[in-house]
């Protein structure tokens, strides 16, 4: 039964990493779809648990058969994840109805959380009968299993394996456990079976990656995953298509590079040293090197996507990142900044601030950054998606507090708007009409098919351009920091209001810590929580469920928060998951072995025996 339990909490953190990664995916990359996911994970735990009290006796055919059913419920979670917007009639490229959403998470998740928290209270208890232990022995050897499960969740990426391949390494080892101590033959076959179809289908498992995510993407060319995320690629008729987490990145054919490249070097009279963070699968190489003379750094963040995509790009592109006078840095843009070198131009092509991975290229430090390597006069550039004429109340707050963070670094800033907003920030003075731009537009590019002079008359002088700088101006948005990511709330306004959208004209306040303190819904609550314990106080079953709920609920708060904050801070929750869920696995074993050493030394205390499972 040890090794069952190593093996139970090694399936259960690797298991869990994998269906909310895929979760994450199915939502377009969403990291507050973890949040959930990992709420419907401990409420899918504590149901089977209970579930286990109910039936207290579970022989060597009961957990078998419940690590059978482990083996299959996480790679069946997998493909119903992927499935999931053909099975409920989706739009492609829209998001499911929330509840809809919900029921995705909970069909996911639900079935493998369940089959965890019932079967760890059998070990646990045939364990402890066994005299090899006691319960918070049983438990550090889960947790064990768990530290083990998390660093796989990490390093089989690393090593190339994809996520539908370790779904079936969940599958497989459940098997694999479940014959570990079955008796005679007949209990083995099933296991064994299981073991022979998981081994098969893992044999043959890029075949089938492919043909689930075929259903969400029919032209599909590659797919990967990454440390940020899925990449996948889609083609048709020349046109090439990149997606991130399924979130739309990429695509050929298209206007949008020769706009931002050009309307941003329009802004200097010369330009000789450009630097490109993040944009060689968006064509804004070939682009800058229309400009003539230039040098060009092109930083990429993620390796892997480049090598997926490159193969797929336009001849033209391919050959734009062979060009002797193009430089292709693979590193992290962030830490890339904190070289030394001056470039007359610095172009974010990083993808707009909808999650914390995002959000970290659209701060104020991110900003100091970029004006450290600019040239006297450099110009930096970036896009934010915006609107041509209504601007709801979260997208004016999220463009507000990404335009402060500007201003607080550079003294000039100018926003040319439309359906994608145009930020161009400097140390020296803009123009802010567009005489000069469209004399350097009609100079540069007379092949151009949108950048053209007419095109920057029209920017300066509609009414768009006034009255987007009045409505940012006096927008109370903080500036987003690194910190204090306040583009944030507007981001999760932004994203549930596809499923709500009145909650997309609200006017939501931006609370700190004073705001906090005066609200009455806090003194509410906290009057609340009092009224609580003083009633717990009177009984000694509800104290101690009590004691059980406030911790659940602070750890459950405090893991919400921090894998936000480590996205935030690096970008990499994707790839990471694993290895953050097992530092609290970690701590959980240690607390848990602190505990049984404790219990050991002092003997049981008054009442602990019911906080114990029964034999």
């Amino acid at each position: 039964m040890t090794v069952r339990l190593v093996v139970l909490g090694a399936l259960a953190l690797l298991g869990q990493v994998v269906l909310l990664r895929e979760c994450e995916v199915a939502s377009y990359g969403s990291e507050l779809v973890l949040v959930l996911g990992l709420g419907f994970w401990l409420a899918g735990t504590a149901a089977g648990a209970l579930a286990a009290h109910a039936a207290r006796r579970a022989g060597h055919r009961a957990i078998a058969a419940g690590l059978l059913a482990l083996g299959v419920a996480i790679p069946a979670g997998v493909a119903l994840a992927r499935g999931s917007r053909r099975l409920f009639g989706g739009v492609t490229g829209a998001d499911l109805p929330f509840g809809l959403q919900l029921a995705t998470l909970g069909l996911c998740l639900l079935p493998a959380a369940l089959l965890g928290g019932l079967l760890f209270p059998w070990m646990a208890r045939r364990f402890t009968a066994a005299g090899r232990g006691s319960a918070a022995r049983a438990y550090a050897l889960e947790s064990a299993g768990g530290l083990a499960g998390g660093l796989l969740a990490t390093a089989l990426p690393a090593l190339g394996v994809q996520n539908w391949a370790m779904a079936l390494v969940c599958g497989g080892g459940a098997c694999a456990a479940a014959a570990s101590r079955s008796r005679g033959r007949a209990g083995l076959v099933l296991p064994a079976a299981g073991v022979v179809v998981a081994l098969a289908l893992l044999a043959t498992s890029p075949t089938l990656d492919r043909a689930m995510t075929r259903a969400n993407h029919p032209r599909l060319l590659a797919t990967r995953d990454t440390p940020y995320g899925r990449v996948t690629v889609t083609g048709s008729l020349g046109q090439v298509v990149v997606f991130e987490s399924d979130a739309l990145a990429y695509e050929s054919q298209t206007f949008a590079a020769e706009e931002f490249v050009h309307l941003a070097a329009a802004q200097r009279g010369s330009v000789r040293r450009v630097l490109v963070l993040g944009g060689a699968a968006q064509g804004l190489v070939p682009q800058v090197l229309r400009l003539g003379r230039v040098a060009v750094t092109d930083v990429e963040l993620d390796p892997a996507m480049l090598r997926l995509v490159l193969p797929h790009l336009p001849a033209a592109e391919r050959g734009a990142l062979a060009d002797p006078r193009v430089r292709v840095v693979f590193a992290d843009p962030r830490r890339f900044l904190a070289r030394p070198g001056h470039y007359d131009l610095v172009l974010s092509g990083m993808p707009e601030p909808s999650s914390g991975r995002a959000n970290r290229f659209f701060t104020r430090e991110f900003f100091a950054d970029c004006a450290a390597r600019l040239a006297p006069g450099g110009v930096l550039a970036l896009r934010l998606r915006g609107a041509e004429n209504l601007w709801t109340p979260a997208l004016t707050r999220r463009a507000a507090g990404i335009h402060r963070a500007l201003r607080e670094v550079f003294p000039s800033v100018v926003v040319l708007p439309g359906a994608t907003n145009l930020l161009l920030a400097s140390r020296a003075p803009l123009p802010r009409e567009p005489a000069a731009p469209a004399a350097r537009l009609a100079a540069r590019l007379p092949d151009a098919r949108i950048a053209t002079p007419a095109y920057a008359r029209y920017l300066y002088t509609n009414d768009r351009f006034a009255e987007t700088a009045r409505r940012l101006a006096r927008d109370r948005a903080r500036a987003n920091r690194d910190a204090r990511p306040a583009c944030y709330q507007a981001t999760m306004v932004l994203w549930l209001s596809r499923y709500v959208p009145r909650l997309a004209a609200l006017d939501l306040p931006e609370l700190g810590a004073r705001d906090l303190v005066r609200a009455p819904t806090a003194w509410a609550g906290a009057a609340a929580l009092l009224l609580l314990l003083a009633l717990a106080r009177r009984g000694a079953v509800l104290r101690r469920a009590l004691y059980a709920a406030a911790a659940g609920f602070a750890g459950m708060l405090a893991e919400s928060v921090l894998l936000l904050h480590y996205q935030t801070r690096s970008g990499v929750l994707y790839q990471d998951l694993g290895v953050l869920l097992t530092a609290f696995m970690g701590g959980l074993a240690l607390g848990a072995w602190a505990l049984d050493r404790l219990g050991g030394a002092r003997g049981p205390r008054p009442g602990a025996a019911r906080l114990v499972p029964a034999a």
